[in-house]
């Protein structure tokens, strides 16, 4: 029989082993996908929150919001590579295996994230500084291309089938947890060693503490075995050869509803994490560390909920939870951007974790709604591509296009426009998806 959303066909032999297999060792598999996760987007996360710092350190001075710009054009660059690496990875996670993908995923990104602790300021190399920091973040983002839709897979098919949301979902939580740890890392050295260090030396200190964390990371996801869905598939021989070009082929259209599922998740996701600093401190007048303790208690709410979340849409499904997410976006994004800019510090932590719950809600259910769109063969290929596409488009501009809004119109709030309208792309894709969480896995296109 085939699915007329993901264009797979379901066979008798849908789950390879039974629940109960699954759950054996499942703790340590989420904490293996998680303390990966959790490694790879501190390093990846630390460039965004300290977008102040770099843009002191590494572009000429003169116009702050200039410099500013011009950091976050360089953040998004990184995004640029993350297609390409959504299809090397991808592929080769659908050909070799998830964990051992995963654990060079890492390896990659420590390194570099270690490198650009190391780099040359302007003050001491000139335009060389922007040019080496735009090379190394091109290779974070080629790494990065690896890890989510990978870590998702990875638990996605470690889950038992009526708790895939709940599993899934701590892929967000030690992501949101990451950027907690090193947004909580930033203030304590702002409040211990004053702005000043943390803008000539400790920022570096930050940058390369990547070094440890990598090598927990890979050593946890070599010691995994391969998912049961995965090994399953080599032991029939039915592992694909070409899984870009079957997924093309067979389940182009869940590639499109992937795409559209990840918008809102790109957009909210780097407005929290990445923009929300910066736009406390330039735009609304906040002091670094204030900007910074608004920040990680919007993302603290967020990693706590997102599990609750995900347990929820096991029980009433993926899109009720998903379109209540999107609409607490739409509706409430520019009150909450208004009520930050009263200059109430409380006023602004509300704030922040009210676009924290919307946050929450849309990830608890979206992970599991976009692996239950791919079968096992093509999985981590196919989301890799669309979910990298969709944030290369959406979520790398995020911090520069709000900044750009706000410096073109002269509205501080303007950037609750481009979250509201992301969000209602996404609602609309989520209103013509088809409901997935009561379907068991789909092992081959």
């Amino acid at each position: 029989m085939t699915d007329t959303t993901t264009g797979a066909v379901a066979s008798s032999a849908e789950t390879p082993l039974d629940d109960e297999a699954r759950r054996r060792g499942l703790r340590k598999v989420i904490m293996a996908a998680g303390t990966g996760h959790f490694v790879e987007w501190f390093d990846f996360g630390l460039y965004g929150t300290l977008a102040t710092i770099i843009s002191v350190n590494f572009f000429q001075q003169g116009n702050a919001q200039a410099a500013l710009l011009s950091a976050f054009a360089v953040f998004g660059a990184g995004f640029v590579m993350r297609p390409l690496g959504g299809l090397f990875w991808g592929s080769l996670g659908d050909r070799v295996g998830r964990k051992t993908t995963l654990a060079t995923v890492i390896l990659v990104t420590s390194g570099a994230t270690v490198v650009m602790g190391l780099l040359p300021t302007y003050d001491m190399v000139g335009l060389w500084a922007p040019i080496l920091l735009v090379l190394v973040r091109l290779v974070q983002g080629f790494a990065a291309g690896g890890e989510s839709s990978g870590a998702t897979t990875l638990l996605a098919e470690y889950a038992p089938s009526n708790r895939r949301g709940f599993v899934t979902s701590f892929v967000d939580v030690f992501g949101f947890a990451a950027f907690v740890v090193g947004g909580g890392l930033v203030l304590l050295f702002t409040s211990t060693l004053g702005p000043d260090a943390l803008n000539e030396w400790g920022w570096r200190a930050l940058f390369l503490l990547a070094l440890p964390l990598g090598l927990v990371g890979v050593y946890l996801r070599l010691k995994l075995e391969d998912t049961p869905e995965f090994q399953a598939l080599q032991k029939k021989g039915e592992v694909s050869k070409s899984p870009l070009r079957t997924s093309l082929r067979t389940s182009w259209r869940a590639l499109l509803f992937c795409v559209g599922f990840v918008v809102i998740k790109a957009v909210g996701h780097w407005i929290l994490q990445t923009f929300m600093p910066s736009y406390l401190q330039t735009d609304l007048g906040f002091s670094q560390p204030v900007s910074y303790a608004v920040t990680v208690s919007g993302l603290l709410v967020i990693a706590i909920l997102v599990p609750f979340m995900g347990l929820l849409s096991d029980r009433v499904g993926r899109k009720p939870v998903m379109i209540a997410g999107c609409v607490g976006f739409i509706v409430l994004t520019y009150p909450a951007l208004m009520l930050m800019g009263s200059g109430n510090i409380l006023g602004a932590t509300v704030a922040m974790i009210l676009l924290g719950l919307f946050m929450a809600a849309y990830d608890g259910a979206s992970s599991a709604a976009m692996a239950e769109l791919f079968p096992t063969n093509i999985r981590y290929g196919s989301m890799a591509i669309a979910y990298n596409l969709s944030v290369a488009v959406f979520g790398g501009i995020t911090p520069y296009f709000a900044t750009f809004l706000i410096v073109s119109s002269g509205n501080r709030f303007a950037p609750a426009f481009y979250v509201m309208a992301a969000a209602a792309v996404t609602l609309v894709v989520v209103l013509r998806a088809r409901e997935t969480f009561k379907r068991p896995l789909i092992s081959e296109a």
